[in-house]
């Protein structure tokens, strides 16, 4: 039972393919992980701006193992990074096994999905900030979090709290979205 359920995974995860296949799949996830690195990286120097409290107050403390003491813009790049270089991975290396064997230029279409999982990320990372402080300020226990961690501008945190929470479901949809329309449509070149 457990090597039937093994195997049935390790073949979800990693089907069997020609090696030209599974090279390809593993340059345009690579490819995908530096979109979404790069999208992190500018993602998080906005959300900065809004509130610095959210990084100086929480993530640099979660990010601090990889804190080598470089200036804080870098750090937060450096944190926009990290949390998202994998996302792109995983997101494209799934995408690229389902297209390559199945449609015609299969580089562009994982490209233009991953341009598309972005766009929704950002409209949903988007509806985030002006969602966030209505969806989290009355959250029980959130005011006493932000109060022990001596957050002063609620409203910027709740705000980029949101911007993160939206971009995080924004990036699932889009992800899942992209990942349907690439099963259920049928082998054509666009």
């Amino acid at each position: 039972m457990i090597a039937a359920t093994f195997s049935a995974v390790r073949k979800f995860l990693l089907p069997p393919a020609d090696w030209p296949i599974l090279r390809k799949a593993a340059l345009l996830a690579l490819a995908g992980a530096l979109v979404a690195g790069c999208f992190g990286i500018l993602h998080d120097q906005i959300t900065y701006t809004v509130s610095p409290e959210y990084f100086t107050r929480m993530k640099f403390d979660q990010f601090r193992r990889v804190d080598f003491g470089i200036p804080e813009r870098m750090f937060v790049a450096e944190i926009g990074f990290l949390a998202t270089w994998w996302v792109g991975l995983i997101a494209a290396w799934f995408l690229a096994r389902v297209a390559l064997p199945k449609f015609d230029s299969p580089g562009k279409r994982v490209m233009i999905a991953m341009a598309i999982i972005l766009g929704i990320t950002v409209l949903f990372g988007a509806a985030g900030y002006f969602a966030g402080p209505g969806l989290l300020g009355n959250r029980l226990g959130w005011r006493e979090a932000l109060d022990s961690f001596g957050v002063i501008d609620t409203t910027a945190f709740y705000q980029v709290a949101g911007i993160h929470l939206g971009s995080y479901v924004g990036s699932l949809l889009g992800w899942t979205a992209m990942m349907t329309v690439f099963v259920m449509r049928p082998g054509t070149a666009i």
